[in-house]
């Protein structure tokens, strides 16, 4: 009788190498090292290659995945970053921060029975292939059109219409009211998380194409949406995000020692306060130190505290661990590193000394009781179980809300209750003609690559609009 075939052992997802946890805690260079060629490749073939990809209708930006993962496979790297930017022009910032466990990762079909095809890993491997090798072309350009376009905002929305209308030939100036561009990727995430670099040489991709950038431009201020249709554009994108801090109005809320999570991280990011003094930006450093929240904002400010020398940093959050809105990536490296997290807590006020500085913060404790909008169960005060938890820096996450300073200034604009403003979510259109939208200052606060999409139908609008008209 003839022996059956030894039944060949599934490849398993490959691991990403990344510091040590104890090690890494302590500096802020990026904890993954990456994949090298061998472990792309072996991933690569993984996947199935499916005639009707789930993974790609997950990806709000429709990047072909398979197409770019069969490239990796056969050895083509310089090709697969290409096929990867037909449809996105940040791919080394995708691969790292995007929820991909919810999106395109989220949809793969292996997934269903194993571990999906780690198509982050795969994207991430691509971008840094191409940036360290130079093995790579830029896209060809549309003949040009002779229509320009005003970006407000070199965040990832901002940045995914210059990247998408510069290739349809349009003229595309960005204008970025800080002195680096980025937006929330330079000012709100940790370089352990993704190192500047990174995002800078996507940046100079987008230029080296025609894009061009102006810093220190806050429109609404020194420019108006306005005199940028006086200066010739045809139109304008606003992708300015939602950088106003949101507090929790509860006494104490302004002893010295609390920071807004925006101010905190913009501090420790964009200004280099980690690096105080070779970087004149100081920064309340804490030996004790509490982030209020559970997104992936309050894991990079709790993250972001340890490796400035706190003793102890918590997470207190006032519902329980499977609300918690963050990445699991996330709170799992944040658990790696010594975070220490307080569930069902919420804070009731903060306690200062003589001198005004925070010295501890009396939480509550709660329990979960009916879904409320969000779907999520509603945490309910647990009378007479406040408790004081010491602390000498605390940090509110717990979100953001639109600056005002642009959407004031700018005549015709409509806005909803909570002063974000109004925009088709198809087109990005706003209520004024040759203006579009897109991102957090439409929808909130959101993701990376929810943003890109905004930003990608926006694109797709305004080139409508340009060869079309309104």
């Amino acid at each position: 009788m003839a022996e059956k075939p030894e039944k060949k052992e599934k490849t398993p997802r490959q691991p990403m190498p990344e510091q040590e946890p104890k090690a890494r805690a302590r500096n802020f260079e990026e904890v993954p090292y990456g994949y090298g060629p061998e472990a792309a490749v072996k991933e690569a073939e993984r996947c199935l290659q499916c005639k009707n990809p789930a993974c790609v209708d997950g990806c709000p930006v429709a990047v072909d995945i398979p197409g770019f993962i069969n490239l990796i496979k056969q050895g083509e790297f310089a090709r697969s970053i290409s096929k990867i930017w037909e449809k996105n022009s940040l791919p080394a910032v995708c691969g790292r921060v995007c929820p991909q466990e919810m999106q395109c990762e989220g949809r793969c079909i292996i997934g269903k029975k194993g571990e999906p095809v780690a198509i982050g890993n795969l994207e991430r491997f691509a971008a840094d292939f191409a940036r360290k090798s130079g093995e790579c072309e830029l896209p060809t350009l549309a003949q040009p059109t002779g229509k320009r376009v005003a970006v407000v905002g070199s965040g990832p929305a901002g940045l995914t219409v210059a990247g998408d209308l510069i290739l349809k030939g349009h003229q595309v100036t960005i204008y970025e009211a800080f002195h680096k561009p980025g937006g929330v990727l330079v000012y709100g995430i940790p370089e352990f998380r993704l190192p500047k670099e990174i995002v800078f040489s996507e940046v100079a991709a987008l230029e080296n194409m025609g894009v061009k950038l102006e810093l220190n431009q806050v429109i609404g201020r020194t420019i108006t949406v306005e005199e940028l249709f006086a200066e010739g554009f045809d139109a304008v994108f606003l992708g300015v995000g939602a950088g106003l801090p949101r507090f929790l109005n509860v006494p104490g809320e302004n002893l010295i020692g609390i920071y807004s999570a925006n101010e905190y991280l913009t501090r420790s990011n964009l200004m280099k306060a980690y690096r105080f003094p070779e970087y004149d930006t100081p920064i309340i450093k804490g030996r004790k130190v509490i982030t209020l929240g559970a997104g992936n904002v309050a894991m990079d400010a709790a993250r972001t505290a340890l490796r400035l020398g706190a003793e102890s940093s918590s997470i207190v959050y006032r519902r329980s661990r499977e609300e918690v809105p963050a990445r699991a990536a996330e709170v799992h490296h944040a658990e790696e590193e010594g975070v220490q997290f307080h569930f069902l807590t919420a804070p009731v006020k903060f306690l200062g000394n003589e001198k005004g500085r925070l010295t501890g913060m009396v939480g509550l404790k709660m329990a979960l009781g009916e879904p409320d909008d969000s779907g999520r169960r509603r945490p309910v005060e647990i009378k007479g179980s406040e408790f004081e938890m010491e602390c000498d820096l605390a940090i509110i996450a717990v979100g953001a809300n639109a600056n005002p300073l642009l959407t004031r200034s700018t005549e015709g604009l409509q806005l909803n209750k909570w002063g974000y403003i109004v925009a088709d979510e198809a087109t990005g259109k706003t209520s004024r003609k040759a203006v579009w939208a897109g991102g957090d200052i439409v929808t909130g606060s959101a993701t990376v690559i929810l943003a890109m999409g905004a930003g990608r139908k926006a694109a797709d609008s305004i080139h409508d609009y340009l060869v079309r008209g309104w």
